[in-house]
């Protein structure tokens, strides 16, 4: 599904999942275009505009908005805002009312459905407090503290004599830090906390964070999922839009509603063209601070290489839910959602291409070279860092193919059961004391209890293997000697059908077997996946700890750099977004699109219009809006843009005026926004929110939600 949830990695190895292998041999990208990029200079807000409220840019506020907040203002607005699990959120009563967007809260929907329920068709309204579901497993945070821990840090970095060892020292330093802070808070307050060691400027501030975790969530309302995503995937990363993408739950203690004095209260108007505006939320990652080198290792092989897996995930489950309409239910959110990704890293990619963009970038760090080479001090420390870290590019590109095609799980079953399988024998071959947890006292009957999965499309399962086994044949052919032995001298498609046929790793009832006799046998089997995975296994780990070893080195030289950047620069500008709580300052404001002006908001007119004139699936009204009661006024603005600098993971994010009041959520942004994972430039970057005009106009006379509406007019619960 949509969006800017946090839906990918900051890291390789944990977005390998998700994105990884393409069609064709990712090569070398040919950029040039005939453009003067010569006289380019770098924007001053090209590094963005999310700040931190360990760094409030009080004076810039002032001169910009002719706006003066106090601490405390500061400190509402953070005490406000919560953090979801890859989504923001924030408190909207005195009762412990939290708004978040639907897409963020779908899996909530699902978890508090009863048998015969589907309350992403119907949606969700609890008439009475008692009606309001409690969501399983669930949990919302709140960020209570922020204390500077940058010089134990950096010492610790400092202590190490090779990259390896500063690295290594420093990530224990953020864990004994961490775990130092649990332990004073636990008996401190016995409040249920969480901390974490937050890096900035790539490692030249850090600081801790600690959460308040919130564990007794229920849901109170949620539309229908076609008016939350209304528009589809077509409308995705697009504006002019037409969602009502909110949803709300209720925070609970002691089986009652938090009460709590943090919260924004609702504006009745909403936000209006010209009006300063800011988005409190959790961006996931940007790369605004990386070098040009490592903008073009990503431009070059990363983002062509994701875009290539990206694009056979959607092209696969497309194929299958098109031979099996009735799976569509099953299948489509999936299918969102590497549609969703296909847009972003094709928009990211885009923007690595743009010859004005890199030139900008480059013109940056012309800048921040100079500044550094200017004074000798930080030139004796800094002035290599540049040069070294360009130097790692070609051993990861050299690389990258390969160390992404020994990544078994996150393509087939076939490949992911074959994987667990090997772990499992190495791991049991080992004493006790050495295995990993996953394989100690009762840990290792729930790995073997949930390695099958639940179920395996034969169609979807043949797709992926097949697509899977060009990539091996592609990238490890001549590389590893059991390639020709695994595909047999057939073609791929035709490698799956004899595979699938062939391998103990289709039957549950086979693996179980295997699992159950001696660990040797798995190693030794002749099955052809999992003995393909079994001998493959040093070659895999050797390129991984390649990857590893420049990775380490590269981590030092770029904790350097953030020094540096922090000596020269200081908290002018932002840093990178990594999931952790920025203020994002902004004007609602149109923007030109397609020769003509995208208007900065929309009304109900608009949607009906959408509805009329495209009689398609991804524009289907739900029954409650089709004959809207005489009070509902279809004037009333439903979406609008603004100049916010967000990201991933800013989805549920409150847009909020200078009184603290509420005037939109953040759910989008628009196409011109995807560059914004490297840059920030507000011509056409753009936020895209419901106006909390809209969310009201639709719980009081679409809805009927009465109880709800009255609490969000009044903050209090009703």
């Amino acid at each position: 599904m949509k969006r800017l949830s946090h839906f990918f990695a900051v890291v390789l190895m944990a977005s390998l999942a998700l994105v990884g292998c393409a069609t064709q041999q990712a090569v070398k990208q040919d950029v040039t275009q005939a453009v003067d990029v010569s006289n380019v200079k770098a924007g001053k807000f090209d590094t963005g505009r999310m700040w931190t409220f360990d760094y409030p840019p009080v004076d810039y506020f002032a001169q910009t908005y002719s706006f003066n907040p106090t601490k405390d203002w500061f400190e509402k607005a953070r005490l406000a805002a919560l953090r979801l699990p890859g989504c923001t959120a924030s408190f909207v009563s005195e009762d412990g009312l939290v708004m978040t967007n639907h897409h963020c809260a779908r899996g909530s929907l699902d978890a508090v459905n009863k048998e015969g329920e589907d309350f992403g068709t119907t949606g969700f309204w609890a008439p009475t407090l008692a009606d309001e579901r409690k969501i399983p497993n669930y949990y919302i945070d709140q960020l209570v503290v922020i204390e500077d821990v940058t010089v134990e840090v950096q010492q610790a970095f400092d202590s190490g004599a090779t990259d390896d060892e500063k690295v290594q020292k420093r990530g224990g330093k953020m864990m004994e830090i961490q775990q130092r802070y649990a332990a004073k808070y636990r008996e401190m307050t016995k409040d249920s906390m969480v901390f974490s060691v937050v890096t900035f400027f790539n490692g030249g501030k850090y600081s801790v964070y600690g959460y308040h975790r919130y564990t007794d969530i229920r849901m109170v309302f949620a539309p229908e999922t076609e008016i939350a995503f209304y528009g589809g995937d077509p409308d995705n990363f697009t504006y002019p839009r037409y969602d009502v993408d909110v949803s709300f739950y209720r925070v609970y203690e002691n089986d009652q509603p938090l009460k709590t004095k943090n919260f924004f209260t609702w504006s009745v108007e909403g936000a209006k063209e010209g009006n300063a505006v800011f988005v409190i939320g959790n961006p996931g990652t940007t790369n605004r601070l990386l070098t040009a080198s490592q903008l073009e290792f990503n431009r070059d092989y990363r983002y062509s290489y994701q875009l290539g897996f990206i694009d056979n995930m959607v092209t696969i489950y497309s194929s299958f839910i098109e031979k099996h309409p009735d799976k569509r239910q099953q299948f489509q959110t999936r299918l969102f959602g590497f549609s969703n990704s296909q847009k972003a890293i094709a928009g990211y990619l885009g923007g690595h291409k743009d010859p004005v963009i890199m030139a900008k970038k480059r013109d940056f760090e012309k800048t921040f070279r100079t500044a550094v080479m200017a004074k000798p001090e930080l030139a004796a420390k800094y002035g290599m860092v540049w040069d070294e870290i360009a130097s790692y590019q070609p051993t990861k590109a050299s690389i990258y193919y390969e160390l992404n095609a020994y990544q078994w799980r996150g393509r087939s079953a076939a490949f992911g059961v074959a994987a667990d399988l090997v772990d499992y024998a190495v791991q049991m071959s080992k004493p006790e004391a050495e295995r990993d947890r996953r394989f100690k006292g009762p840990a290792v009957e729930a790995f073997k209890q949930r390695m099958f999965p639940a179920t395996i499309e034969a169609d979807m399962e043949h797709d992926l293997l097949a697509y899977q086994l060009t990539v091996i044949n592609r990238d490890l052919a001549g590389k590893n000697p059991n390639v020709a032995a695994l595909l047999g001298g057939q073609d791929s498609r035709a490698a799956a059908d004899r595979l699938l046929s062939e391998s103990v790793v289709t039957s549950k009832e086979k693996v179980a077997a295997l699992l159950n006799g001696a660990p040797e046998a798995i190693l030794t089997s002749t099955d052809p996946i999992v003995s393909f995975v079994a001998k493959s296994r040093e070659a895999a780990e050797k390129v991984m700890a390649q990857w590893t070893e420049i990775g380490g080195k590269e981590a030092a030289k770029v904790q350097l750099l953030g020094k540096a950047l922090f000596e020269v620069y200081g908290v002018t500008i932002p840093p990178d977004a990594n999931f952790n709580l920025r203020i994002a300052d902004g004007v609602v404001k149109g923007y030109p699109y397609n020769g003509t002006i995208a208007p900065p908001t929309t009304t109900f007119y608009g949607m009906y219009d959408r509805y009329y004139s495209h009689k398609k699936s991804d524009w289907t009204l739900p029954a409650k809006w089709l004959n809207p009661p005489p009070t509902f006024d279809m004037s009333t603005p439903l979406n609008f843009v603004s100049t916010n600098d967000i990201i991933g993971g800013n989805s549920g994010s409150a847009v909020i005026n200078l009184k603290h009041e509420v005037v939109g959520l953040i759910f989008d942004g628009n196409m011109e926004s995807l560059p914004g994972n490297i840059i920030f430039d507000d011509t056409l970057n753009r936020a895209v929110a419901v106006q909390s005009a809209g969310i009201l106009e639709a719980v009081e006379d679409i809805y009927k939600a009465d109880r709800l509406a009255k609490e969000l007019r009044t903050s209090k619960a009703q």
